[in-house]
């Protein structure tokens, strides 16, 4: 199973949900995003423990089964598909979370996530878990 994991998901992992470390643990790729990257950094740096969360958010991305995205051409024309359609319907979701469902629809992952926000998006293939 390949996923891309929303800031919800890798906290969730972080704090050892058991939903979110069994579907972690039983998926062969895991795709992670810099708009996630850049989340979790901001929040990192606005808490207590920068160094160790740097430290295990970086462990974490140098599993063997975790690849970090760019953002490219592809990307960005399905943030603009996606923002359009929204705005049209009148349900705007955050930017940043645009932006990652963009790249997991791209790349034809599940996105696992806790916000229900996501289920605005026509298309997107996602797991939400509360």
């Amino acid at each position: 199973m390949k996923i891309l994991l929303d800031t919800s998901a890798y906290v969730g992992f972080k704090r050892n949900s058991e939903e979110f470390v069994e579907i972690i643990a039983n998926s062969d790729s895991i795709l992670f995003s810099p708009i996630v990257l850049g989340e979790l950094m901001f929040g990192f740096r606005n808490g207590k423990n920068l160094n160790k969360n740097m430290h295990d958010l970086n462990a974490f991305l140098q599993h063997e089964a975790v690849s970090l995205l760019n953002i490219g051409a592809i990307t960005s024309d399905r943030y603009s598909r996606i923002a359009l359609e929204l705005k049209s319907q009148g349900t705007p979701i955050p930017t940043n979370d645009i932006w990652i469902a963009a790249q997991t629809m791209e790349h034809g992952a599940e996105l696992i996530t806790s916000d229900r926000h996501f289920s605005n998006i026509n298309g997107l293939i996602f797991t939400l878990i509360a």
